[in-house]
């Protein structure tokens, strides 16, 4: 028997069907539409992960007398990390499982996902999205410890010689300070580094370098907006600031 006939002879018996058009159409939609929403959600968790770098004031770890790789690995946005992996992985499944996904080495679906995902989140980091999209996540879910949340607990350890807060009142030489906590602190900053960013005024929220000189009492050599752009008294507070 020749193999066209057991071929033939094979879909007879096995009452084989010819599978219709639309299925493939509808496979290969679904694959598009995921690999497009995984990349553009992958964007956005990369864009939440450059805001936490541009806000975890990662350099002030090496002043830190003790638990640098704790407070380190506290800062990192891990739970972003998660999702944007995640999400390139789906990213390459969908194109790996696509009509042309063989053409792809796993090296250039791993470069082509990630670029995709980077250059999104870069121009809506850019944007300001990264920012609403961290926000909303600290409101609405209750297990979420945000960006801002963990810049706090980093910038109120005064021992340690790192104080926040909003400025209440300013005089000569000296400014009173209301902490995240609800604390006050007297605050000397004579012979501080003001960067130029801040302005040394009422309702101005700051973050300070220094040493805690006494109960409520603090020597600071280094005063730093609270937020990238300075303006900080309404640039995205976590819940402990509200």
């Amino acid at each position: 028997m020749k193999p066209s006939e057991k071929l033939i002879q094979a879909i007879v018996e096995k009452e084989l069907k010819p599978v219709p058009k639309w299925r493939f159409t509808l496979r290969n939609g679904l694959l598009l539409g995921a690999f497009l929403i995984a990349v553009l959600l992958g964007a956005l968790a990369f864009s939440v992960i450059l805001y936490a770098i541009q806000e975890a004031d990662f350099n002030v770890l090496s002043h830190l007398t003790h638990s640098r790789l704790e407070m380190f690995l506290g800062l990192l946005p891990i739970f972003w990390i998660v999702i944007l992996v995640i999400f390139l992985v789906i990213a390459i499944y969908s194109v790996q499982y696509s009509p042309r996904g063989y053409k792809f080495t796993a090296a250039k679906l791993v470069g082509y996902s990630a670029a995709l995902s980077i250059l999104m989140g870069t121009l809506f980091f850019i944007a300001g999205g990264a920012h609403r999209i961290e926000n909303a996540f600290a409101v609405n879910v209750g297990i979420y410890e945000s960006i801002q949340d963990k810049k706090i607990e980093l910038w109120s350890m005064p021992a340690e010689g790192y104080l926040s807060g909003e400025i209440q009142d300013v005089e000569m030489g000296t400014l009173q300070l209301k902490d995240f906590q609800g604390n006050k602190w007297i605050v000397h900053f004579e012979n501080a580094n003001i960067r130029p960013a801040v302005l040394l005024e009422r309702n101005e929220t700051i973050k300070l370098i220094g040493e805690q000189t006494g109960e409520g009492e603090f020597s600071a050599s280094d005063i730093r907006p609270w937020g990238a752009r300075g303006r900080g008294s309404g640039q995205g507070r976590g819940r402990k600031g509200r």
